[in-house]
């Protein structure tokens, strides 16, 4: 039977209308995603008991190119761990590109929860942060499990959302200018759309041993909402 028979059986809803390797894939999706959550909170706690963060917020701050390095450093190893968490050849390849990935976000969120931390002091911001996050992503994600529908159509959206926001991000370090509440706002609804994307992709179009880089792929969505997220926050709190 094709998916398009499933989809045609209006008795049948998602997931209960998959057939199990599909059902089974989801599930190990999840799991690989709650696991890269997990780690990414445990290597923060264990990163604030150095001088790491500090010393990334002081020189993110002590030079007009320095974010810029930051943020292209963070996009080449974004780049290296997708290659490898997309190697079907090679599943200890896969978990590399994840573990990569989560390091990576680990270390550019540091300064962020730094400055959320000082702002806060008793770290509320930062509660309402995951909070906020957490609805928002299982409600995209109860969309498009009820739903089932495809959105892939997002996929034009993302990328040329994705382009400019590097661009806008780009000029305002060269040219230094704050991007203000409306740039956070637009990235926080170009990180939903993505949730949407990719968990419409995990239904749809992922094949069932690719659990490593679609939860990969899930992990860079939420930790974009939650980069935004916190930023708004500080903005409303300052």
């Amino acid at each position: 039977m094709s998916w398009d028979d499933y989809q045609s059986n209006d008795r049948m809803t998602i997931p209960s209308s998959m057939p199990a390797e599909r059902v089974a894939f989801i599930r190990r999706t999840y799991a690989h995603l709650a696991g890269a959550l997990a780690a990414f909170v445990l290597l923060e706690f264990l990163l604030f008991r150095t001088a790491l963060p500090y010393a990334m917020a002081e020189f993110a701050m002590s030079g007009q190119y320095n974010w810029l390095l930051v943020l292209g450093g963070f996009i080449v190893i974004g780049w290296i761990a997708r290659a490898f968490a997309t190697n079907v050849t090679n599943r200890p390849a896969q978990y590399v590109g994840l573990g990569l990935y989560v390091i990576g976000e680990a270390i550019i969120f540091a300064p962020l929860i730094l400055i959320a931390l000082v702002v806060s002091k008793s770290g509320d911001i930062l509660i309402q942060a995951a909070l906020m996050t957490g609805a928002l992503f299982t409600g995209l994600t109860v969309v498009v499990f009820v739903t089932g529908k495809d959105f892939s159509f997002l996929r034009t959206f993302l990328v040329v959302g994705g382009i400019a926001a590097i661009g806008l991000i780009a000029s305002g370090a060269i040219f230094g200018f704050d991007l203000g509440f409306v740039f956070s706002a637009g990235m926080i609804v170009l990180a939903c759309a993505s949730i949407l994307y990719d968990t419409s992709k995990i239904i749809h179009n992922f094949e069932t041993d690719q659990h490593v880089a679609a939860a990969l792929e899930l992990f860079a969505s939420i930790a974009l909402l939650l980069w935004y997220v916190i930023r708004i926050l500080l903005r409303a709190r300052r």
